[in-house]
């Protein structure tokens, strides 16, 4: 007999992706990695993210993983016809997430006010570069820009060094970390707490990256320090760096602790230079940290990685090889937790993608599906399920693979 599976976390719960692009579709992914049932609105030309990245035989490769578990429909926002079906589709979402410019789903008919009108328990998640107020509200927002603005590319490189931007879209996704974090909270008020109905949540893309970036205000406005870029290196704990091993390959590590520096400078055969008055104290290891650097640099670069590895984890001195994807694919950790998930897809046979994440005990994320390669793959599907809710019938129930085609 088949085991039931798991219960959804999420299940029950309606989610309208009006996002493109990067951070607002990933909160819905996120949801819907849960249980939710998400319905993804495309322009009819199709969102961006099919047109980013690489693409194989036509599919487009990362919009597998950013359209999985979502319904993909097609509304042209600038059509009454359209803008009506959006707001038969916000009466029956729980949460509906969207990243034009402020100002925009006004102009639309489809601003908050309207849309909490007509849904009082509706939550709208609103993503945009620099929040929904201020100076800059009406400015582009792209996650390069918020990388900069934040003050992490300022921070970022080396010392003699541009500043540097990340190679992927990091404060997308840090953004939308914080923006599914922020509709549960809304959503566990409303429900759980009695608030009974929905909110506004204005989400910018430079926020959450700025308030991971430490403690950089309270150390300027206290100190006037102002953090410069240290490459690998940190202002707060040495060593702490990349280093080359003998036959090429990268590690990192960093010594956080006395006790930690004290067992790699065992592995490298130091060990009488725990008492060291240079390398006793997190603060005297940062006043000599080229020093230090050069004793684990020297000795790394004299092993291969496999030696390295397996003498600092002898002694529990954290380290951890600097991987590239093709390394990833074959780690044997990766592979034993999954972390890598290969999905059935009817254009791939196989689809590769990040497996969810966190993982919940009693209630697990799945990835039932994919994303589809149609533009409004499931559109008839959809537009009967809310017509028949109009009309008071039995609704048709949520896909569970590619939906409809035609």
């Amino acid at each position: 007999m088949t085991p039931e599976p798991p219960p959804m976390a999420l299940e029950g719960i309606k989610v309208l992706d009006l996002a493109s692009l990067y951070a607002g579709p990933l909160i819905a992914t996120n949801l819907g990695d849960y249980g939710a049932d998400v319905i993804k609105v495309e322009h009819p030309r199709g969102d961006d993210a099919r047109r980013w990245g690489l693409s194989k035989n036509g599919v487009p490769l990362w919009w597998k993983s950013i359209a999985r578990n979502k319904r993909l429909i097609t509304l042209d926002l600038h059509d009454e016809e359209d803008r009506q079906t959006v707001r038969e589709l916000a009466q029956w979402a729980d949460i509906v997430i969207e990243n034009f410019r402020p100002g925009r789903l006004e102009s639309w008919g489809l601003g908050w006010a309207d849309l909490h009108a007509l849904n009082p328990r509706l939550i709208l998640v609103r993503v945009t570069g620099f929040g929904q107020t201020g100076p800059l509200a009406q400015e582009p927002g792209f996650g390069t820009l918020a990388e900069a603005f934040s003050g992490f590319a300022a921070i970022t490189g080396q010392p003699d060094g541009p500043p540097t931007l990340p190679p992927f879209g990091l404060a997308d996704g840090v953004a939308a970390l914080a923006g599914t974090y922020a509709a549960m909270m809304a959503l566990y008020w409303r429900d759980a707490q009695g608030g009974g109905v929905g909110q506004m949540i204005d989400l910018s893309l430079y926020e959450p990256l700025f308030g991971i970036l430490g403690p950089q205000a309270i150390e300027y406005l206290q100190t006037g320090t102002v953090q410069q870029r240290q490459g690998n290196r940190s202002k707060r704990t040495a060593p702490r760096n990349a280093y080359r091993t003998a036959d090429n390959h990268w590690v990192a590590l960093s010594g956080g602790t006395q006790q930690i520096v004290n067992r790699m400078l065992t592995v490298i055969g130091r060990p009488e230079l725990a008492g060291d008055e240079r390398f006793s104290t997190a603060a005297a290891r940062l006043r000599n940290a080229d020093e230090i650097d050069t004793l684990i640099g020297d000795w790394i670069a004299a092993h291969p990685l496999d030696e390295v590895l397996a003498r600092f984890r002898a002694v529990e001195a954290p380290i951890a090889p600097i991987y590239d994807i093709a390394q990833i694919v074959r780690d044997p950790h990766y592979q034993a937790r999954g972390t890598i998930a290969s999905v059935p897809d009817p254009d791939l046979g196989e689809a590769a993608m990040t497996a969810v994440y966190p993982r919940l005990s009693r209630t697990p994320g799945q990835i039932r599906f994919a994303g589809a390669r149609d533009i409004g793959a499931h559109q008839g599907e959809v537009l009967a399920e809310i017509s028949g809710r109009k009309a008071g019938d039995t609704p048709v129930q949520p896909a569970s693979g590619a939906g409809d085609r035609s």
